[in-house]
């Protein structure tokens, strides 16, 4: 571990000019805390340095562990994410350790805890990757699944093989597909979607976040 990584990320957005940082980790098994006290120590050091920042952390499940999530929400990000990414039906042979039921778990855990707070609107923001083999019927129920946690912001991008050893891509989706996807989520009540080929967790998240958040 680097002692110093909050300080360090939060000195590196500053000299970049950034005001809206997107802050992410592999997940950290390996740890007592698996890393949640650094999400949060990062969340604080770049409130610290950045007047006015806004902040999303898009974090593992943490296994499921509520006092971890807790533990990041505490920092007050303004959009906490965790990213389902696939269909209940593909998530053992794509997710590996992870659990769709945990992954929805997460979410409306971190929705339910946030609901209570006083002052701005904190949202709660996931994505999904398409074309690994799921059927269109399976898109629409875990989308049912994910707004049924409360979360208000949606991303849907193609699923692009990394290398030769992941996953082939089963099906390359036609953009009107993507548009279909983005007006079925907003009819089940998503604040925000973000559809489309290009589209990945951290598409363009500063605009979902101002669009998605109700305040003026």
């Amino acid at each position: 571990l680097e002692d110093r990584e909050p300080e360090s990320v939060a000195e590196a957005a500053a000299s970049m000019g950034l005001r809206y940082v997107v802050v992410t980790s592999v997940a950290r098994d390996d740890l007592a805390d698996e890393g949640a006290s650094v999400f949060a120590r990062t969340v604080e050091a770049l409130r610290e340095r950045i007047e006015g920042v806004s902040v999303e952390v898009l974090t593992p499940d943490f296994n499921g562990r509520v006092e971890l999530i807790d533990m990041v929400l505490a920092s007050r990000p303004d959009v906490f994410g965790h990213n389902l990414e696939t269909v209940a039906r593909l998530t053992p042979e794509v997710r590996g350790r992870a659990r769709y039921g945990r992954s929805l778990e997460v979410l409306a855990k971190a929705k339910s805890r946030l609901a209570g707070e006083a002052g701005k609107p904190w949202l709660v923001k996931t994505g999904l990757m398409v074309g690994m083999g799921e059927t269109r019927a399976e898109i629409s129920d875990t989308m049912a699944d994910i707004s049924a946690t409360g979360c208000d912001l949606l991303t849907v991008g193609q699923y692009l093989r990394p290398t030769r050893r992941h996953r082939p891509v089963d099906r390359y989706l036609d953009p009107t597909e993507f548009e279909e996807i983005a007006s079925e989520a907003r009819a089940l009540g998503f604040k925000e979607v973000s559809s489309g080929p290009l589209v990945r967790s951290s598409y363009r998240a500063d605009g979902m976040f101002a669009k998605g958040n109700p305040q003026p």
